[in-house]
């Protein structure tokens, strides 16, 4: 499991949907009844690869948790629950560990071609990135284009998410068996993820058939990818990673090719209007236990807050999560007819320092000069206001609201006072501008220090976020150059910033969730930082099994990741959903899909 970055404020979503108890499939005739519903969501769909690391992002999971089935996913009680319908995940052996991933007969992609094995091969190949090249990655511009596309095209290389993390434990070619639909695979240490690691993300042979247009037979499609896989046939492979990178991104309209968006989930997707809306209607090749109870679903994009709370007074949509803010909530307490649900979300807000752009957090800066650089990161981030910016955008919709001291535990979790006893995060208790000042001085750098700032300025919260940091920064030599973008997420990683405010959300409860984060090299990792001593924490990690020995090693990459001056946790999120009387079944979640976990119960009135 990974976490992913959202907008309002993003391992894969290796869990998918399974059965709920109480939870039956409905009959044609009650289907008829419920015909549609439309719901928002604050950001744009973009991509239907969620595990790309420029899909990984929390609107994209949304859709693809509509139209996609797992062998597991999380309830509203962040329970991890199968789906015995869609397959089975068997440990076999623990020395060398080793998992069956089965899935079931009758299983279907929405085109009929059955979900198998080539589809989890495909999944291996791209999650563990055994055949990357490790001379090639995506380079971006100030937009975040790539701009080394022809590079990428013409080498193996899948740019994953999750890379680095989880199936990156498994490098040997896992064993297909069961007539094709299961695969097991065997991990080099014990893994903490095995039962939550695989998927079948991405239907193969659509992928196959797309990179080499002469194939136009699925099962063909399917045997020459696992062939590819099997023999590593880089020609192959070159086409099939180029084609999984970017070939289901879509910020326009949906693509005229089906084989682009096929779903073996409840939902399959029926149009795409650029910045507006995605429609779904209910899948007819789907025969598992979470059938769609109505038919036709639209989810509109709406990033203001408080148009999502007009769309729904207006009843324009049925269910909103808009950024909770004072006129947020203000606003939904006028409306009659509409029930509200307010939840700590798995998400948290975060100050991230980059650390390789040739900027002032970076040591080629200062000639290499490592000691300088961190120098200069403690001091700006001794200047980030994290108690004003609580009491002043948070405490007003949740009085009991608390600083983040953590970069990988929420407060009110078991684990959370245990680590910030231990990882050093006391540093940064109080903004402290004198102190600052000393550290900069002591470093040596010539003031004002310039750092471009960059954060989403259509988002009203890290608008304010970003002036309270400005003003501060100020007082201790900082010149926080204004380089708010509202295409921020696209532009992660691209080094055209040295700082930025955006937020994670939990997509499970994983213990390596943050790893692809942290980790050099990681899908997760935009900004540069990597620590031998903390890759080397997170391996250990990844394979040890004992609760308090994960949480004793957990602390101890916390307490080099502050040490470093990596950036700083700021809150967790306030997670306000509302839905009118019209629509029954709501429930909201604190992990991602949050409010979207129990479609399949939703009913319209």
């Amino acid at each position: 499991m990974k976490i992913r970055r959202i907008a309002v404020a993003a391992a894969m979503m290796g869990a998918g949907a399974l059965i709920l108890t109480g939870c039956s499939a409905p009959k044609s005739s009650e289907l008829e009844k419920s015909t549609s519903l439309s719901v928002a969501w604050n950001q744009p769909f973009y991509s239907y690869n969620n595990n790309s690391s420029t899909g990984n992002n929390v609107t994209n999971a949304n859709i693809r948790y509509l139209t996609s089935s797992w062998f597991n996913y999380y309830d509203n009680k962040s329970n991890l629950v199968n789906d015995t319908w869609f397959g089975t995940v068997k440990k076999t052996s623990d020395d060398p560990l080793t998992v069956k991933y089965t899935i079931n007969k009758g299983v279907t992609w929405s085109d009929g071609t059955p979900v198998d094995s080539a589809d989890l091969m495909l999944a291996w190949v791209a999650q563990s990135g055994v055949y990357n090249d490790k001379n090639v990655e995506p380079k971006l511009d100030d937009n975040g284009n790539v701009t080394n596309q022809k590079e990428l095209d013409n080498a193996v290389y899948f740019n994953s998410a999750a890379q680095g993390t989880g199936l990156a434990n498994a490098p040997t070619v896992p064993k297909i068996g069961d007539d094709g639909r299961s695969l097991t695979v065997t991990y080099k240490t014990p893994d903490v993820g095995w039962e939550i690691n695989m998927a079948a993300d991405l239907p193969a042979h659509a992928v196959m058939e797309v990179a080499d247009p002469s194939i136009t037979d699925a099962q063909k499609a399917k045997d020459a990818l696992v062939k590819a896989v099997q023999t590593d046939d880089a020609a192959v492979l070159k086409k099939v990673s180029a084609t999984w990178n970017t070939a289901f991104d879509m910020s326009g309209n949906l693509p005229s090719n089906k084989m682009l968006f096929l779903s073996d989930g409840p939902y399959v997707v029926t149009g795409l209007k650029k910045d507006q809306y995605i429609t779904l209607k209910a899948n007819d090749k789907y025969d598992g236990d979470h059938k769609a109870q109505v038919k036709n679903l639209t989810v509109r994009f709406i990033p203001d807050a408080l148009s999502e709370v007009q769309a729904l007074q207006n009843g324009e949509v049925s269910i909103i999560q808009p950024q909770s803010t004072q006129d947020v909530q203000k606003a939904l307490d006028k409306i009659k007819n509409v029930k509200t649900s307010n939840i700590g979300a798995s998400t948290y807000e975060h100050v991230d320092l980059t650390f390789n752009n040739g900027g002032p957090f970076d040591p080629a800066t200062y000639g290499g000069d490592a000691a300088k650089a961190q120098l200069v990161r403690e001091a700006f981030l001794l200047t980030v206001p994290r108690d004003k910016i609580l009491d002043q955008l948070i405490k007003p919709l949740n009085p009991n609201a608390v600083v983040d001291n953590s970069q990988t535990q929420l407060p009110g979790t078991s684990t959370y006072d245990d680590m910030i006893k231990a990882n050093d995060s006391s540093m940064y208790a109080k903004t402290d501008i004198d102190k600052a000042k000393s550290l900069l001085a002591q470093a040596g750098v010539t003031t004002p220090v310039n750092v471009k700032f960059m954060y989403d300025n259509t988002n009203p919260r890290r608008v304010n976020e970003f002036a309270l940091i400005q003003a501060s920064a100020k007082d201790a030599g900082f010149n926080v150059v204004d380089s708010g973008n509202k295409n921020w997420s696209s532009l992660l990683g691209n080094k055209s910033y040295d700082a930025i405010v955006f937020a994670w959300q939990n997509t499970g409860t994983n213990v390596t969730q943050a790893q692809a984060t942290f980790q050099g090299d990681a899908g997760n990792n935009f900004n540069g930082y990597n620590n031998a001593q903390v890759n080397d924490l997170w391996n250990q990690i990844a394979k040890t099994l004992d609760e308090s020995k994960q949480q004793e090693l957990l602390r101890k990459m916390e307490k080099i990741v502050y040490d470093d001056a990596y950036g700083l946790t700021l809150y967790q999120f306030p997670q306000i959903t509302a839905w009118s009387n019209d629509v029954s079944g709501v429930s909201d979640a604190p992990l991602s899909p949050t409010y979207f976990w129990n479609f399949w119960e939703w009913q319209t009135k």
